[in-house]
C-alpha cells in the first residue's frame, strides 16, 4: 500500500495520526519519508518555457490584454 499525506505544518501531526498509521499498518514493515511542500511558484519558474509564458501573462493582465476562452460541455 501507498499512502501520501499533506499537512499545512508539521504542528498538525499527533499522536492520533500516529496510532491512525499504526492501525492502518499493524505488524507491517514500512517506510515514512518525509520531504517540504514543494514552492508552487518556484516549481512554476523552474522551467525555462514556462517561465517565460507567465511573465507574458502577466504582462498581458497589466496591459489589459486578456484572451476570453469558453470550455464546451
Amino acid at each position: 500500500m501507498y499512502t501520501t499525506f499533506h499537512f499545512r505544518s508539521a504542528k498538525d501531526i499527533n499522536s492520533d495520526f500516529i496510532e491512525a498509521i499504526k492501525l492502518a499498518f499493524k505488524n507491517k514493515a514500512i517506510v515514512l519519508t518525509i520531504e517540504e511542500e514543494p514552492d508552487e511558484t518556484a516549481y512554476l519558474l523552474a522551467s525555462k518555457n514556462n517561465k517565460a509564458i507567465l511573465l507574458k501573462s502577466i504582462e498581458q493582465d497589466k496591459k489589459k490584454k486578456h484572451t476570453k476562452v469558453t470550455i464546451a460541455k
